[in-house]
């Protein structure tokens, strides 16, 4: 499975060079999240993954990295083919100090 960093992120995300995915749940985004980034949680991934492009570049992320690799492999199984991992998920982004936005 292919890994980004927060920092190799925020390079593609200021470029517009990629779609996020955020996989965590209602909650979790809740209390904060990437902008940007197209939310669905990991148990509605098999009935909505078809809202997302599978040849465009795509990074998944949930609070650590965990939920997001089960994402990605399973991206990886049903034909996307530029899927990456956020390592450390949201967590590494905010220790970064990278923002995260709150929802209105």
């Amino acid at each position: 499975m292919n890994h980004i960093d927060a920092e190799e992120l925020e390079q593609l995300t200021q470029a517009g060079a990629v779609t996020l995915l955020d996989v965590r749940t209602d909650p979790e985004v809740a209390r904060g999240f990437i902008a940007g980034a197209k939310h669905v949680p990991l148990n509605q991934l098999p009935g909505r993954y078809e809202e997302l492009d599978p040849q465009a570049p795509l990074v998944v992320y949930c609070q650590s990295g965990a939920r997001s690799a089960q994402a990605c492999a399973w991206l990886a199984e049903h034909g996307f083919t530029q899927v990456r991992n956020l390592q450390g998920g949201i967590v590494a982004w905010a220790r970064a100090g990278l923002p995260v936005s709150e929802p209105e």
